[in-house]
């Protein structure tokens, strides 16, 4: 399986804007800038969409670890925050909430902690990656 999206910019980095596209035109010529990066300009910025694979993918592996285990969740809602300093991303933190009937505190942290260390999401961050939880 490949997956792509296309990046167009047009000026300097500062002035100047871009258009984000996927293969899937979910985004389809969605608008980034210096002001979406670094301000509170309209538009989206690698960063968010970082947050927002680290998140979708940690979830989806997460129901996959239950259903493995024999538990169907209710619901799982997971917030990313991911922390850009001095250029880089230093830290992605996953903030979930879930609802999964009959599984006991320790079984669902050792299903957690897989699905931080193993979706894919997490193998290609080179960063501090961290996880709190509220079950039920």
């Amino acid at each position: 399986m490949k997956r792509h999206a296309t990046a167009v910019w047009n000026g300097s980095g500062k002035e100047g804007k871009g258009k984000l596209t996927t293969q899937s035109t979910v985004l389809n010529k969605t608008q980034y800038s210096f002001g979406s990066r670094f301000e509170d300009g309209i538009g989206t910025n690698p960063e968010e969409l970082i947050a927002a694979a680290h998140a979708g993918c940690f979830t989806m592996k997460l129901s996959f670890n239950l259903g493995g285990a024999g538990f169907e969740p209710t619901e799982l809602e997971t917030k990313c925050q991911v922390t850009f300093e001095d250029g880089s991303i230093t830290k992605s933190h996953l903030i979930l909430k879930a609802t999964v009937d009959g599984i006991s505190e320790d079984k669902f942290a050792e299903l957690v902690k897989d699905a931080e260390e193993n979706c894919p999401i997490s193998k290609v961050l080179n960063t501090a990656i961290s996880v709190e939880y509220t079950l039920n």
